[in-house]
């Protein structure tokens, strides 16, 4: 049986630094419930940090280990999408 989802949810957030508790409480946990009523686009923004991040040695590695922490904090790949920005091409396209 397929359940008919309210809408879609789109959210980007910049891998600045290591999640913590505020990232979870502020926006992960939300991310994790939206799943059961909407489709969900979740993307994390690592082109968009390059304007604010004052160091881009560890970029890439926070940008793997905040997939990681999704991905532990619940979201479901075989229901969500979830893309890291600099791994699509046309995102970069887009203005």
């Amino acid at each position: 049986m397929t359940i008919q989802k309210k809408g879609r949810v789109f959210s980007g957030a910049r891998p600045t630094g290591r999640q913590h508790l505020g990232n979870y409480l502020g926006a992960i946990k939300n991310y994790v419930a939206l799943q059961d009523e909407y489709d969900c686009v979740y993307c994390i923004v690592d082109l968009h940090a390059l304007t604010t991040v004052e160091d881009t040695l560890n970029l890439r590695q926070n940008t793997m280990e905040m997939a990681l922490d999704f991905l532990a904090a619940g979201i479901r790949p075989g229901e969500t999408i979830m893309f890291i920005s600099r791994m699509c091409p046309r995102w970069r396209s887009c203005t």
